[in-house]
C-alpha cells in the first residue's frame, strides 16, 4: 500500500502477474473440453459412417462417398488430437509459469524463466487456434461431398478424402 492507503503500481503488478497464468489454466481447461467433445463426436460419426458402410451393397456409389467422409474425419480426429495435446501443454506451461513466479523470492529464479514459460504457453494456444482452423477447413470438405452426393454429382473414386503425398 502506498501513502494514502492505495495500492502501488508494484503490488497491481505483482497480483497481475499471479493471477494471470490462472486464468490462463482455466482457459485452457475450458478449451480442451471444447476438443474433447469435438473429438467425441468425430468417434462417433465415423462409427456411424463405418456401420453405414458395412450394411451397403458392394456396388453403392454411397460407400465411396462414405470412404471419402471418414477419411476426412481421420484427418480432422488427428489434427484436434494434437490440438488438444498442445493445449494440455499450454496448461502445463502456464502451472509452471505459477509455480515459478511464486518461488522466485524463495529460491532465486530469474525473472526471465516465468515469462518464457508463459510465452511458450501463448505459442501452444496459438497452435491450437491453428490446428481447429484446419480441422474447420476439412470439416467443411465434408459437407461438401455430401452436398454433392445429395444434389447428383458424380463423385469419382480416388478424389477428395485421402491423404496427399
Amino acid at each position: 500500500m502506498d501513502a494514502t492507503g492505495g495500492m502501488d503500481i508494484s503490488s497491481i503488478r505483482v497480483i497481475g502477474a499471479a493471477v494471470t497464468p490462472a486464468v490462463m489454466v482455466s482457459a485452457c481447461g475450458i478449451l480442451a473440453t471444447g476438443l474433447d467433445n469435438q473429438i467425441a463426436r468425430m468417434t462417433s460419426r465415423t462409427r456411424d459412417m463405418l456401420k453405414e458402410w458395412r450394411s451397403l451393397p458392394e456396388d453403392s456409389p454411397r460407400r465411396e462417398v462414405l470412404r471419402l467422409e471418414v477419411g476426412i474425419l481421420d484427418r480432422r480426429h488427428r489434427l484436434l488430437a494434437r490440438a488438444m495435446a498442445m493445449a494440455y501443454g499450454a496448461l502445463i506451461s502456464f502451472v509452471v509459469t505459477s509455480l515459478l513466479y511464486l518461488s522466485q523470492r524463495r529460491f532465486g529464479v530469474p525473472d526471465v524463466l516465468p515469462v518464457m514459460s508463459f510465452a511458450v504457453g501463448v505459442l501452444l494456444l496459438g497452435a491450437v487456434a491453428l490446428f481447429a482452423l484446419a480441422s474447420l477447413r476439412l470439416g467443411r470438405a465434408a459437407l461438401e461431398l455430401e452436398k454433392r452426393e445429395m444434389f447428383g454429382v458424380v463423385i469419382p473414386a480416388g478424389s477428395g478424402g485421402e491423404r496427399r503425398q
